[in-house]
């Protein structure tokens, strides 16, 4: 048992996306511009260009999950990245073209896959998973990529061009205790059980468990996990006999419903607080649905679809045979990013791997309408944005509705 700390600064799919005209910056690209080395400046209307341009074609990169533990949410941000899209150019001239690539969640997977595609994309829409992403990041990084993660953990920040679309994981949890505290479901001196995956992941919703114990005198119990461990009977048990007011989750769907169901089973009749990945819409069609609705709260960096009403009818309309997750509001809103970046490097005339990472420097007040939480900018090692949404499951399309729209909670400063 311990306290907190003090607050502390496979499968490969190719999607060529054909894109409908949309409103976008007016700088255009000559007939003759292209990848593999375009020269010269951007004088007299021409864009500079180098990597994954061809003609009047940007190629991006998705290493996404479709067969591991986050598969659900992989697909549906995936799909989302693809929906975006279609219906958007960059510059009102360049169509978008994704490289889809299924990780299965293993991060050397995802290394021998990005070897495959660097050569001809220009960025990265998608990275899912801290493991992946960290696992990626010298090449990243010498590669002057830019790169939106499907994972919110405080290490990605250190990448350069890596933009977390939301708070990091630590400031994200202890917004979610906030609301707690503030609906009187947790009290100062409470205890807390906390289950987490091993890695960056698992050990940045940690250290929000920890700094929110160090401000109000909780106690922490860490129970630390695999991946793959999917039955967390002793992990509750261990709980229940501590007698916890409270559990914090940073894990798959998987353990969040083994979690629910088996501390209901026991009695332990206790609000349960995760990070965004905990909670999938088909947790509701298992034995766990009744728990996670008594007792399941989510920080998350986006609404629901009861606040996207179009989203969700564009959505079904394009994939009729998907169960939306609210990680469609995850892809068209990182999609959403990748579009302001991209129309401020062509602004700027350069679409170089160079000139879009200095575009992403520059990114600041990020408004995607909603869909995301504000986003301030990306500076290296500092959360994104200081607010979260959170979530209630419901059976309603997503599974989740907003019982909290964004805030900052009272310890998000002193975490971001």
């Amino acid at each position: 048992m311990r306290t907190g700390k003090a607050l502390r600064a496979g499968t490969a799919v190719t999607a060529a996306v054909v894109v409908a005209t949309t409103a976008g910056c007016s700088t255009r690209a000559p007939e003759s511009s292209g990848g593999g080395g375009g020269e010269g400046g951007a004088a007299a209307g021409e864009v500079l260009t180098d990597v994954g341009i061809e003609g009047e074609t940007i190629r991006l990169g998705v290493l996404t999950d479709l067969t591991g533990v986050f598969a659900a949410l992989g697909q549906d941000i995936t799909n989302a990245n693809q929906l975006f899209w279609q219906d958007n150019q960059v510059c009102d001239t360049y169509t978008v073209e994704l490289d889809v690539q299924d990780t299965g969640y293993v991060p050397q997977t995802g290394v021998q896959l990005y070897s495959g595609m660097e050569p001809n994309i220009l960025a990265m829409q998608q990275t899912i998973g801290s493991p992946i992403n960290t696992a990626l990041a010298p090449e990243y990084e010498a590669d002057q990529i830019v790169n939106f993660p499907s994972a919110w953990a405080r290490t990605l920040t250190e990448i350069p061009g890596t933009g977390v679309v939301g708070a990091t994981y630590d400031v994200e949890l202890a917004n979610g205790y906030a609301y707690m505290f503030e609906q009187g479901l947790l009290a100062e001196g409470d205890t807390v059980g906390h289950i987490y995956f091993e890695g960056e992941y698992g050990e940045n919703g940690l250290a929000g468990s920890e700094a929110v114990a160090e401000e109000r005198g909780l106690t922490i119990i860490p129970a630390q996990i695999k991946a793959t461990d999917q039955d967390m009977t002793a992990q509750i048990t261990q709980f229940a006999a501590a007698g916890v007011d409270a559990i914090a989750l940073t894990v798959a769907p998987t353990q969040t419903a083994s979690a629910a169901g088996v501390a209901a089973a026991q009695g332990l009749n206790v609000p349960i607080i995760g990070s965004n990945p905990v909670f999938a819409p088909g947790l509701l069609q298992g034995p766990a649905a009744q728990a996670l609705k008594d007792n399941l709260y989510v920080a998350s960096p986006v609404s629901a679809f009861d606040a996207q009403p179009e989203l969700l009818e564009q959505y079904q309309a394009a994939y009729p045979n998907v169960q939306p997750s609210l990680g469609v509001l995850v892809g068209y809103g990182m999609s959403a990013i990748m579009k302001q970046v991209l129309d401020a490097a062509c602004e700027n005339g350069d679409l170089t791997r160079e000139g879009v990472l200095n575009a992403f420097n520059e990114l600041q007040d990020v408004d995607t309408g909603g869909l995301v939480v504000p986003i301030n900018g990306f500076e290296t090692g500092v959360s994104p944005s200081t607010q979260s949404f959170i979530l209630r499951p419901a059976d309603v399309p997503g599974g989740a509705t907003v019982v909290q729209e964004a805030f900052e909670g009272e310890f998000a400063q002193g975490l971001a």
